[in-house]
């Protein structure tokens, strides 16, 4: 028999569809893993109350449609804070870290993807994409589905890779890539084994080629060539800094748009992380071609990138979600946190532009145009962009039909004190980040008043920071 879940009268539900509809005292009926009523709560038909195998109690709550995250490298969890990067920008970090993961282990992955999950599922987030592009001592893309399956968790799983080492002029040490051969035949065979294409999936796989310093330009146009054989996606880095556009411009002649469009990498099946550095031109072009941004202001801010110009694209028409990235260079992976940042950082680049260029109203000096971004905005963004960039129609908001993926805030928190009474939605994105109370994944309650009830965290963190040790110390040779 299907099992019923009743999330019943809500203080508010942010549905994130079209219309951004908000409705107060609202309830939601789920039936196995879709929805099947959202709306005001007197208006849910006495049967469907009736039939609640399970009632949560949303009188104090906000609702959201489950967070989606579109860009991430789990197993970053396990070098968090590493001393000797903690100041670096992306070369030297990257540089800094190549060495250390080079020592990752198959169970490293399935736990670092396990403690990086956990962290998503407890701030609302109920979809994940991760990039896995560092394959050595026997590890594979599989140890991160594995993890993916025991805690719950809506996945995108992006078989990444490197292939041009310092001695063919690319960044990572020769012992961390791959023969390209190879790459693509792994690559297949994930596809052929796990890529599930149906609606409401919980595994999706994606070809990630790691990024234009690191992977050929023959591999970039294969992998395009096997993704559209089997109708699956297509991930990589793109103009995250200055330095990665002084490396385009001089390996291949072009900016990293113009190498996007030579090689086949722009689509609505196509979705680039970073892009801080994507100009007008390179706008118009993943406008027009319908390809997504995964959008990543914690990292961008923590390795001195820069600020995406991310207004700019939404007003094009791009398609733009929101990333936590790495654990190491962000360090956290709390999806409301993110949206916050985004919020913050886009008002932080308004303020940096040249005052005649914002074209808002002045009183005194003062702006009073529009706001570059609004709390809605990077809901939206968290929500429904994250699902259109993954491609994803059956998730990102609330409506009859989709996926029962949502996440519920307790408005009782003290960080919404005084914020909560005037707009919970706002409060959500503007006050202090808060845990999510409840989060459902396909009708599954993997959260529960604030507990992961999937997996057990106190084991898993005392294990994961075992290995973080154990990682480290081996690169120091001790």
């Amino acid at each position: 028999m299907t099992a019923t879940l009743l999330i019943d009268r809500a203080h508010c539900v942010a549905t994130c569809d079209e219309s951004s509809v908000e409705i107060r005292d609202a309830s939601i009926f789920i039936r196995g893993n879709l929805i099947e009523f959202v709306g005001p709560a007197n208006a849910l038909p006495q049967a469907l109350r009736d039939a609640a195998d399970e009632v949560i109690d949303a009188r104090h709550h906000l609702v959201t449609p489950g967070l989606v995250n579109t860009h991430h490298h789990m197993y970053q969890s396990l070098t968090r804070a590493i001393p000797q990067v903690q100041n670096a920008e992306l070369f030297g970090w990257l540089q800094g870290l190549y060495p250390i993961w080079a020592g990752l282990t198959p169970e490293m992955i399935f736990v670092s993807t396990q403690v990086a999950m956990a962290e998503l599922l407890l701030s609302g987030c109920t979809t994940s994409s991760d990039h896995l592009y560092i394959y050595p001592n026997g590890c594979r893309l599989d140890d991160s589905i594995a993890a993916a399956k025991q805690i719950g968790m809506r996945f995108t799983a992006s078989r990444g890779s490197m292939s041009v080492g310092a001695s063919q002029g690319g960044l990572p040490p020769d012992a961390v890539v791959e023969r390209e051969q190879d790459i693509l035949k792994d690559t297949q065979r994930l596809i052929e084994t796990y890529h599930d294409a149906s609606n409401g999936a919980m595994l999706n796989v994606a070809v990630a080629p790691c990024s234009p310093f690191s992977v050929s330009r023959d591999l970039m146009r294969e992998s395009a060539r096997l993704a559209r054989a089997h109708n699956v996606r297509l991930h990589t880095h793109l103009a995250e800094n200055d330095h990665d556009i002084a490396y385009t411009r001089e390996k291949f002649n072009c900016t990293p748009a113009e190498y996007a469009q030579d090689l086949g990498w722009l689509g609505h099946d196509v979705w680039h992380a970073h892009c801080v550095k994507l100009d007008d031109a390179g706008i118009s072009l993943f406008a027009a071609s319908r390809t997504g941004v995964a959008h990543c202001p914690c990292s961008n801010m923590r390795l001195a990138s820069g600020i995406a110009p991310i207004r700019k694209m939404l007003n094009a028409g791009v398609p733009v979600g929101l990333g936590v990235d790495g654990s190491a260079s962000n360090d956290a992976a709390h999806m409301v946190n993110e949206a916050r940042q985004a919020l913050l950082l886009a008002r932080v680049g308004r303020a940096m532009q040249a005052p005649e260029t914002r074209h808002g109203k002045t009183f005194f000096g003062c702006d009073l145009g529009p706001a570059e971004m609004t709390a809605r905005d990077a809901l939206h963004i968290a929500t429904a962009g994250g699902a259109q960039v993954l491609g994803r129609t059956d998730v990102g908001h609330l409506a009859a039909g989709m996926c029962a993926d949502l996440a519920l805030f307790d408005l009782r928190l003290l960080g919404f004190a005084g914020g909560a009474v005037h707009d919970p939605v706002g409060s959500l994105l503007l006050c202090a980040s808060p845990p999510a109370a409840y989060t459902i994944v396909n009708g599954r309650v993997v959260v529960r008043e604030g507990q992961l009830t999937t997996v057990e965290t106190g084991p898993l963190i005392e294990r994961h920071n075992a290995l973080a040790l154990e990682l480290a110390q081996a690169a120091r040779g001790g």
